[in-house]
């Protein structure tokens, strides 16, 4: 749902910090590594029953997901390569916070509770492979409940009190099951389009994806051309500064001539 109807408005938001991260050395990969790491920090502070602390390290996943993209696109590295790991690292990262709730039911909640984030799980993982394969098909599949952000809220949420835990779960099992039939139903009738309508929106997006690649490509390449002058134009301010001190230079050769 924010990923359709915000996306814009984060975009820009986040823009600029991401220019601000890749000045400072910051690589994208770094980011999603990152993220990954407080994921499993997030993990383990759940097993042991920190509950406040996981929200923090929750909150620090979320700011690593959040911040990969805008910095990818302030460099101009936003490539096949980087999705790839940004989105399986996504997955291992929710198998990992998830696995963590599940270690604390069974330490908490004996039973057949603990089934229950695997539930969750199962179902996260099924909206993700939906989106793939049908964007695999040229098929539009964004969209819906439950999305990685929302999720990540909705845990966030349910780490505010042991009380809160096992409910908040159950409404996102609801939700996110919601989502991964919306997304079957949508991909189900796009996909009984005539081929040559799903060829024209393939090759819009290919596009699309090209002008925004290009964009990038061209602004970095400014960006560099206006470092060189700006570096240039400093070195010819030092190279004349020492003329003007010491009277000699062809400057003070035409003053004195």
């Amino acid at each position: 749902m924010f990923d359709g109807r915000w996306r814009e408005t984060v975009d820009r938001g986040t823009g600029p910090v991401g220019q601000r991260l890749q000045r400072m050395g910051i690589s994208a990969d770094l980011l999603t590594a990152t993220g990954l790491v407080s994921a499993a920090a997030t993990a383990v502070a759940v097993a042991t029953g920190h509950l406040h602390l996981a929200i923090v390290f929750l909150v620090l996943t979320g700011l690593h997901d959040l911040l990969d993209g805008p910095v990818a696109k302030a460099s101009g590295s936003a490539s096949v390569r980087g999705a790839f790991f940004d989105s399986v690292t996504d997955r291992v990262a929710d198998a990992l916070m998830l696995g963590g709730v599940a270690w604390y039911l069974v330490s908490t909640r004996p039973g057949h509770l603990v089934l229950l984030p695997f539930a969750v799980l199962g179902v996260t993982f099924l909206v993700s492979y939906q989106r793939a394969k049908a964007e695999s098909l040229g098929i539009r599949a964004k969209g819906g409940l439950m999305e990685r952000a929302e999720r990540m809220i909705l845990l966030g949420v349910a780490f505010l009190s042991a009380s809160f835990l096992v409910p908040v779960l159950w409404i996102l099992l609801v939700l996110t099951s919601v989502t991964a039939a919306g997304r079957f139903v949508t991909v189900w009738r796009l996909a009984e389009a005539p081929e040559p309508v799903r060829a024209h929106r393939r090759a819009r997006r290919t596009r699309t994806a090209a002008r925004t690649r290009r964009s990038s490509e061209s602004f970095s390449r400014w960006r560099a051309r206006r470092q060189g002058e700006m570096a240039s134009r400093s070195g010819r301010a030092g190279r004349a500064r020492p003329a003007r001190r010491d009277g000699s230079g062809p400057r003070a050769t035409r003053r004195h001539g």
